[in-house]
């Protein structure tokens, strides 16, 4: 069965850092695109960034570049999301989901195959 298991969400204060993690136990992890999303409270569910299975295309939503930036391991099945700069609207929980075709990740719909249980980040100001 698999599992995808963030890990690293925590509070911060604005201007801050923090790494979120995200284990999969996909056996062929590297044929996975893996993306980050997160909602915060009263608000739909929003992409943050994505990386292809290989690790060498990654996309950002506009609110995180230059702040965020997405990469993996494809020996410890794992994928990261180094937060620097954070702001207060940063908050949410945050979801690491994977699927086998990039654009799907990318556009963000429910339509992934895998999705986490989350991991929260409270951000304060």
């Amino acid at each position: 069965q698999v599992q995808l298991v963030e890990s690293g969400g925590g509070l911060v204060q604005a201007g801050g850092s923090l790494r979120l993690a995200c284990a999969a136990s996909i056996r062929t992890f590297n044929t996975y695109h893996m993306g980050w999303f997160r909602q915060a409270p009263g608000k739909e569910r929003e992409f943050v960034a994505a990386i292809s299975g290989s690790g060498r295309i990654t996309d950002y939503a506009d609110s995180v570049k230059g702040r965020f930036t997405i990469s993996r391991d494809n020996v410890k099945n794992t994928v990261y999301l180094q937060m620097n700069s954070l702001k207060p609207e940063d908050t949410a929980v945050y979801y690491c989901a994977a699927d086998r075709d990039y654009s799907t990740v990318k556009s963000g719909t429910g339509g992934m195959d895998y999705w986490g249980k989350g991991t929260l980040v409270t951000v304060s100001s």
